[in-house]
């Protein structure tokens, strides 16, 4: 019987295949072909969980709490978030308007199915992080990306948020610190934004996924500057949880009801195993391993930034936080300079170093820009900018 192609719905076309995880096949590739590859393309850290909480996900299974819980999460683990916004931004969040999510990712899903009507605009910076845009659109909105480049911190600012807003725009989605480029928002500034963003009625969902990652100074929440605004976080990255599907929303108290039903529907539940390990994050023994792992991704930054200048790369706005560096490849000595889609296949094809070219995160900055992820360890590094240096003819 002739297979028939079923229809798909029109939203697809909106949404595009990642190019990161396009470049993570080849490289398993060419491993199987037994070339040796140096991953610093996916934002993953090369720690895993800690011992603490391994701990607790192993008694969690042996006392059977593998059933499903409340939709917005079990309330031992939204008291303890909402505890560690009080020692780790100096801010009281009320438990109540916690939820617990199945990792950022059905964070941002819920809320743009909460916020978002069909047809509206969602501002948001060029570049930002792929999948923002694709949330958007999975509910039939639209992402307006305004291109910002080293002048704005590859961020959103409030001037430009008042001169792209229309009658059509519902609000925007900002990320601080920020995929790909590793730079947050100052506070003043994100001050400016949520109060332009307030004066229109409109709402604002802030990733701060990658915030317990700051190096330069203590971050600042924008739960902190307006009760209005949605805020998304996640046991991925600082916690090192990145398979355990589990993150959190702070959304204001009016909207709780309605991200409850939305993510019964959706959701039902985040992992109830994942929710109960968890609350080992906060234990004191836990937060030190965390803390030696801050200081370790720090570390690296502080390596890799002048070692990629080295090479002719400029990083024009030094990261703050995360594990990225946002380089203009521009200046390096290649017949690919200039152009990061290749440069990042001959770096792959001819170095074996997996990086990842400005594609992905959108037009204005696709062609001159790559994206490095050092969550890898320093010997990687290394062993990476010594073959980049021979590739370019410094080694």
């Amino acid at each position: 019987m002739d297979s028939q192609r079923l229809a798909t719905a029109s939203r697809l076309a909106n949404i595009r295949a990642f190019h990161v995880m396009e470049l993570a096949k080849q490289a398993a590739e060419l491993e199987r072909a037994g070339r040796s590859i140096i991953h610093m393309g996916i934002g993953e850290p090369d720690f895993t969980a800690a011992e603490p909480v391994v701990r607790a996900a192993e008694a969690a299974m042996r006392r059977g709490v593998t059933q499903y819980t409340g939709a917005l999460g079990i309330h031992a683990l939204r008291d303890a978030i909402a505890g560690y916004y009080k020692t780790a931004y100096g801010i009281d969040v009320p438990a109540r308007r916690v939820i617990v999510t199945a990792g950022a990712s059905g964070a941002l899903l819920l809320a743009c199915a909460v916020l978002v009507e069909i047809g509206a605009e969602v501002l948001m910076p060029d570049p930002s992080y792929p999948c923002n845009r694709h949330f958007v659109a999975a509910f039939d909105g639209q992402a307006k990306l305004i291109p910002s480049g080293p002048a704005e911190r590859f961020q959103l600012t409030a001037e430009q948020v008042r001169n792209h807003w229309n009658e059509r725009t519902a609000g925007v989605l900002l990320a601080s610190p920020s995929n790909p480029t590793g730079t947050s928002i100052l506070p003043d500034e994100l001050a400016r934004i949520l109060a332009e963003v307030r004066a229109r009625h409109g709402f604002a969902i802030v990733d701060e996924i990658y915030q317990g990652l700051s190096y330069d100074g203590r971050p600042v929440s924008a739960l902190s500057l307006d009760d209005n605004v949605v805020t998304v976080n996640s046991f991925s990255k600082y916690f090192n949880m990145t398979g355990w599907r589990l993150g959190w929303l702070v959304v204001p108290d009016a909207l709780v009801s309605e991200f409850e039903k939305v993510a019964q529907n959706l959701f039902i539940c985040a992992s109830a195993v994942a929710q109960h390990a968890a609350l080992a994050c906060f234990s004191p023994e836990a937060l030190a391993i965390y803390d030696e792992r801050k200081a370790e991704f720090q570390r690296r930054r502080d390596a890799i930034v002048p070692a990629l200048e080295a090479l002719g790369f400029s990083v024009p706005v030094k990261p703050d936080g995360a594990f990225y560096v946002y380089a203009d490849c521009r200046g390096v000595d290649h017949p690919a300079a200039g152009d990061s889609d290749r440069l990042t296949q001959a770096m792959l094809n001819d170095a074996g170093v997996v990086l990842v070219p400005g594609l992905d995160f959108g037009p204005h900055t696709a062609r001159e820009y790559i994206r490095i992820s050092y969550a890898t360890s320093m010997a990687h590094i290394e062993e990476a900018m010594r073959r980049l240096g021979k590739l370019f003819g410094r080694g």
